[in-house]
């Protein structure tokens, strides 16, 4: 079931256009980020949904009511930022029934519901220490127990782990997730950390200059990025400079690529072809393998699990790639820089689009 439905939502500053005709839908208990450079229009979206930031024009609707001129007090959300916002006078039990007192809940009640909050983001005997007693994963928790103590229908979350450190925030992700999945509650994220959005979202809607370039599962904006902006900005990519000689081949210098049929592009055209370090195979090429070329090997950076290869084409020097290669095929092919090697581009896994 559709939960938020977003329909040609514009916001304008000035001259300035931050969302240009942005249209979405989410579903009920879905866990949703929006990811993308700075400026690119995803914290406005946010703060358009929340009410704190209206849109210039466009509709919102949420579980069917249309919220889109309601202010932030009469939609059903709860939101947590960047910065924690916790109330530094409030101790953590009474940051976190904070919203429960505002609506006039019973004191035992309240108690009842933030140490079972508590208790959830694993917090239990923090109840009566102040934020500043608390690391900032700590503060995290106890900003998430507050905006869930109203028992929200969506929950936003606006970057809420880009100031912590890489550890607690690699625990505090899949803690995030794990109660999102036990509560059912749907959840949208800003991010601008693809690692963040790769491992949390159930779809990730990558935004560019106010639009929305493409939306689906991680794998799949993974795998089949659908524009040039897509591959480049998630995860690393190779980018060649070509030419589309045919519908299924792509010539880059002096060297031919056979690839998936492209129906959107015209022979002649000047494109970029792409392709994952990842995907460059070395291992077990048949004699007859697609796309073999021969490199060289000009230099190797050790990142612990695996090598990057920065490798040249022997009889196009001009032509650069880089490839990822495991530990253990370093070892057992004794790479190492100035080893000439072939490797294959496989067809299925090489992206065109229009240069």
């Amino acid at each position: 079931m559709t939960y938020l439905q977003i329909r040609n939502l514009t916001k304008r500053y000035g001259t300035f256009t931050a969302l240009d005709d942005v249209s979405l839908d989410i579903e009920q208990g879905e866990f949703v980020c929006f990811l993308g450079p700075s400026g690119c229009g995803k914290t406005t979206l946010l703060r358009a949904i929340a009410g704190l930031d209206p849109q210039s024009s466009g509709t919102i609707h949420q579980k069917g009511v249309d919220v889109s001129a309601l202010p932030p007090a009469k939609r059903d959300f709860g939101i947590v930022f960047q910065s924690y916002a916790l109330f530094p006078n409030l101790n953590v039990g009474d940051n976190v029934g904070y919203g429960l007192v505002n609506r006039r809940m019973p004191r035992a009640d309240i108690a009842f519901k933030v140490e079972e909050l508590l208790d959830l983001v694993g917090l239990p005997a923090s109840v009566r220490k102040y934020p500043a007693q608390l690391s900032g994963g700590q503060q995290q928790r106890v900003a998430l127990a507050r905006a869930l103590a109203i028992s929200p229908g969506l929950l936003l979350l606006d970057e809420p782990l880009s100031a912590l450190d890489a550890r607690v925030r690699l625990r505090l992700r899949h803690e995030i997730k794990a109660l999102q999945r036990r509560l059912g509650v749907t959840t949208v994220m800003v991010t601008h950390d693809q690692e963040e959005a790769l491992t949390m979202a159930d779809r990730i809607v990558v935004m560019n200059h106010g639009v929305i370039e493409q939306v689906g599962p991680p794998q799949e904006i993974y795998r089949t990025p659908t524009t040039s902006f897509v591959a480049d900005f998630v995860g690393s990519m190779n980018f060649l400079p070509g030419r589309l000689a045919m519908p299924d081949l792509v010539t880059v210098a002096g060297l031919s690529f056979a690839c998936l049929p492209q129906d959107g592009l015209a022979p002649g055209k000047d494109v970029r072809v792409c392709i994952r370090p990842e995907d460059v195979k070395v291992r077990d090429l048949p004699a007859d393998v697609v796309n073999r070329v021969p490199i060289e090997v000009a230099d190797l950076d050790f990142v612990g699990a695996f090598c990057r290869a920065s490798l040249k084409v022997r009889s196009e020097p001009q032509v650069a790639l880089t490839a990822d290669f495991s530990s253990n095929l370093i070892r057992d092919l004794g790479v190492r820089t100035g080893s000439h090697l072939d490797v294959a581009l496989p067809p299925e896994r090489l992206r065109v689009f229009a240069a």
